[in-house]
């Protein structure tokens, strides 16, 4: 698959449709909580304003399923983005119609316009052609810059791009995918995986892809728990998915088979419920009280781990040790998150939880690369295409 990059396409003076991930967290009166995603678009922009691009920028916002809501505009967005860039961001109120081809008719080279939320119309996330074809056409160049979207095939991520003549991947997806192609594609060895969160079923996919990729896998959290009962280990009342028993056996004997390794906790973390003060106690794996629940991996656990972490050239984390959101649970993941940060190898982290984690436990700045993408992130892992890339391709003839 051919991908171009934004910086191999002539810029000036053309109208750029960009994509972008401004799905932020808002607070209760409109304003943004968290603006990473807005600042991780800034450097695409600032190559094309500077370029004298005609800049218009769209994303979605939640899930409005088809209606306008109002606490759902991206306005903030703009205002946000003006602030950054020092540049005045212009909003319309909407993504389609008159009033938006009049704005980028207005639009002058170096200037940008944020598009209202594209979820406010349901053409979107049913890639409907029509719609497509509406947003197509107001663009010169159509750009993608939104990983975190880029395993749905919705009208702004693959169906506008039948209908632009030019398509490149923005500096951010291309990051992206140079990124993970280095964890995966050609990795320094050892490869290895950290996986937790609190199901197994949310990583078998990633699991049965990378089984024989990996040189070991560690698992924690939730998920451990099926993995030790398909084993033979009581869990006592943690919660296990009993319906993956037999693919948890299969995995482990699918890993093994190919010389790799899968280490699972050998101590836990136990209380009766997940609280602040719970009284907790530490225990081997084969001595997990009847009335208690694994919450977390063990201090011995966490030594394993740092030994393999410390001994790998290339790290994969997705998902944390324990429930690390609440005081007696958090050490494990803490361990690790450390461990990881002051890593010799190339270490890539994703998905929401554990870029929490690695943020909370001050080691962010020290992970060679965190990805943006939650969904995105699993499928590619899962060895899945992703639409959004897959449009970008420059093999493909567009529609009239």
């Amino acid at each position: 698959m051919a991908v171009k990059s934004i910086r191999d396409v002539e810029l000036k003076g053309k109208r750029v449709f960009f994509r972008f991930d401004f799905n932020v967290p808002l607070d209760g009166g409109g304003g943004i909580q968290d603006d990473t995603r807005i600042r991780r678009a800034v450097p695409t922009l600032k190559l094309a304003l500077g370029a004298g691009a005609k800049c218009i920028l769209s994303s979605h916002l939640g899930r409005p399923k088809g209606q306008r809501k109002p606490e759902l505009s991206l306005k903030p967005v703009a205002e946000r983005l003006s602030k950054l860039l020092n540049v005045e961001v212009a909003f319309v109120q909407d993504c389609i119609g008159p009033e938006v081809k009049a704005a980028v008719d207005a639009l002058q080279p170096g200037g940008a316009l944020l598009l209202e939320n594209l979820r406010f119309h349901a053409g979107e996330t049913k890639n409907d052609e029509e719609f497509a074809r509406e947003l197509g056409s107001i663009a010169d160049v159509f750009v993608n810059d939104a990983f975190g979207t880029a395993h749905r095939a919705h009208a702004s991520t693959a169906g506008i791009t039948q209908f632009v003549g030019t398509k490149a991947a923005g500096l951010l997806l291309m990051e992206e995918l140079e990124s993970l192609g280095k964890a995966f594609s050609n990795p320094a060895r050892p490869l290895i995986a950290l996986f937790g969160g609190a199901k197994v079923s949310d990583k078998l996919g990633v699991l049965e892809n990378l089984a024989d990729r990996l040189d070991t896998i560690l698992i924690g959290g939730g998920m451990a728990n099926t993995f030790l009962k398909a084993q033979g280990v009581n869990p006592g009342i943690s919660k296990t998915e009993d319906d993956l028993l037999e693919t948890a056996v299969k995995i482990m004997e699918s890993v093994q088979k190919n010389g790799n390794r899968i280490i699972l906790p050998a101590d836990v973390v136990t209380a009766e419920a997940i609280e602040p003060k719970a009284r907790t106690m530490v225990c081997e794996v084969e001595s997990i009280p009847p009335g208690e629940m694994a919450l977390d991996i063990g201090p011995r656990t966490s030594a394993l781990f740092r030994k393999e972490i410390e001994a790998a050239a290339t790290i994969v984390w997705n998902g944390p040790m324990g429930v690390f959101e609440t005081e007696p649970f958090k050490n494990g993941t803490r361990n690790v998150a450390r461990a990881v940060g002051a890593a010799k190898a190339f270490s890539v982290v994703g998905g929401g939880d554990t870029v929490r984690a690695v943020k909370l436990f001050g080691v962010r700045d020290r992970i060679s690369y965190i990805s943006t993408g939650g969904g995105a992130f699993m499928e590619y892992m899962e060895g899945k295409t992703l639409p959004g890339v897959a449009a970008l391709d420059t093999s493909s003839q567009i529609k009239k």
